[in-house]
């Protein structure tokens, strides 16, 4: 089994409770040089809202910054935006879906902000 099997694996049991509660998921992705994270529907079939490193507001505010996508300090930008677009559509509760990553570094950082921008987990 390899990492990505191991991380999904990992990822399945959160997903099916999420699911099984029906609420809507706070999903977060995270690669070496970006971090992405999207709210879906209590289905999972339609995504609602989302953020990420890639999108060009984002990119100009991390432009002066070393690592750009990669750090916690983008990290903790990408939650509070998605945050502000959650609030926007009227999304107020969330579940948190890590995706099989530690909660720690980066993935920690954007749980934080989100919250810090008024989401609640």
């Amino acid at each position: 089994m390899d990492k990505t099997q191991s991380r999904l694996r990992r990822a399945a049991q959160t997903r099916s409770k999420i699911r099984e509660l029906r609420v809507h998921r706070l999903s977060v992705h995270r690669t070496n040089l970006h971090i992405y994270a999207t709210i879906s529907d209590s289905q999972g079939d339609r995504v609602l809202v989302c953020a990420s490193t890639v999108e060009a507001e984002v990119r100009a505010a991390l432009a002066g910054q070393t690592g750009k996508g990669g750090n916690i300090a983008a990290a903790a930008l990408v939650g509070k935006r998605v945050a502000e677009k959650a609030k926007a559509a009227g999304i107020t509760s969330v579940a948190f879906d890590r995706s099989g990553f530690r909660y720690h570094g980066r993935v920690k950082a954007l749980a934080d902000a989100a919250r810090e921008g008024g989401l609640q987990f």
